[in-house]
């Protein structure tokens, strides 16, 4: 148990009861004693067993649990109101009502605003990209140009046929940058949260912040682990490597190393890693870099909303970062992630 914890009940598990435990879980101070719902189906549900939060089977349970401090009453129903002020045990205060609306409400606003913050600092992002997208776009399309003008005059039917290849391998490699960029610019309205490879993601968010940063003089070690991967939504977990990837290779002023790794520990618990060669942080500036707004990059440089982001997607999946740095030696984001439950299956007999 949290010590001095808010012991909460939620009663109502659909759209707001699932927005509000989103909410909930993160606070520090808050355990959340179960949710209920009459109806099974309730998405809040599915949401509750996914955070490792109890499910109850009947409300009365949760209403007379001992210990709640408050019942959170978002069903909407009339006549829950009466049955909760019945049943409930003494010291345990209600919220429902027009006071659990304006909590929804705030909550959505707080939602609205966080992944409006998100989706600026991936635009910010892209406007740095701009330089290496051209660069990387402009080579193929000058080879589909030089090959073009040369099937013109070719009358080697072999020859046409090998150009048509190149110029059909050019257009992939120009596709795939388009492809890469619009998956990391698109707005994500879903949150619905699947396993992700971390190994797979951590090399797609390697190949975007090439468009940002300069990779030549950088060389790049990875050490990863065979089945690292958790549960998240997956174009959040990559800004959340973009930013540290670019980041850490924006820190190296000369020739250096970059170093992805995952690993997964005895205890089940999966970790990723981003470290440099670079010019590190110093010490006192350690309890503001998650800080919203704040950077140390000059002017046009940073939104100083990245690390402020990648803190709040890893929040969300109950995991932790940390970081060790030596000013002149280098930087290590270190994120790690909660225990994946294995799913068992059963094998037809």
């Amino acid at each position: 148990m949290k010590l001095c914890a808010t012991r909460i009940a939620i009663i109502g598990a659909g759209k707001g009861g699932t927005a509000i435990l989103d909410l909930l879980h993160q606070i520090p101070d808050v355990e959340i004693i179960g949710i209920a719902d009459k109806d099974p189906t309730a998405p809040g549900l599915k949401r509750a067993r996914d955070l490792n939060v109890l499910v109850a089977e009947r409300v009365q349970d949760l209403i007379q649990n001992h210990g709640v401090n408050l019942i959170m009453d978002v069903t909407g129903d009339p006549s829950m109101e009466p049955l909760i002020h019945t049943m409930k045990r003494p010291g345990s205060e209600v919220l429902g009502g027009a006071a659990t609306r304006l909590l929804w409400k705030l909550v959505q606003h707080q939602s609205k605003l966080e992944a409006e913050l998100f989706q600026a600092d991936k635009l910010a992002g892209l406007g740095s990209f701009a330089a290496g997208i051209a660069h990387d776009i402009n080579n193929p399309l000058q080879l589909i140009l030089g090959l073009a003008e040369n099937l013109e005059e070719e009358q080697d039917l072999a020859v046409v046929h090998e150009q048509a290849r190149d110029i059909t391998e050019a257009v992939k490699r120009t596709s795939a940058i388009c492809r890469d960029l619009t998956r990391y610019a698109r707005r994500n309205g879903s949150r619905e949260e699947v396993m992700v490879n971390l190994n797979t993601k951590l090399d797609e968010a390697l190949r975007i912040a090439r468009y940002a940063v300069t990779l030549q003089d950088v060389t790049v070690v990875k050490r990863y682990a065979e089945e690292a991967s958790v549960m998240g939504n997956p174009d959040e977990l990559l800004h959340v490597f973009v930013n540290l990837i670019t980041n850490a290779v924006q820190a190296i002023k000369d020739h250096g190393t970059l170093t992805l790794q995952t690993a997964v520990g005895p205890d089940g618990l999966v970790s990723a890693s981003v470290s440099d060669t670079g010019c590190g942080i110093p010490k006192e500036a350690f309890s503001k870099i998650f800080e919203p707004l704040y950077t140390t990059k000059p002017p046009g440089k940073g939104t100083g909303l990245g690390l402020y982001n990648v803190m709040s997607v890893i929040s969300k999946m109950d995991g932790h970062i940390c970081v060790e740095s030596d000013v002149g030696v280098g930087t290590t984001f270190r994120i790690e992630f909660p225990q994946v439950q294995p799913t068992i299956s059963c094998a037809p007999l």
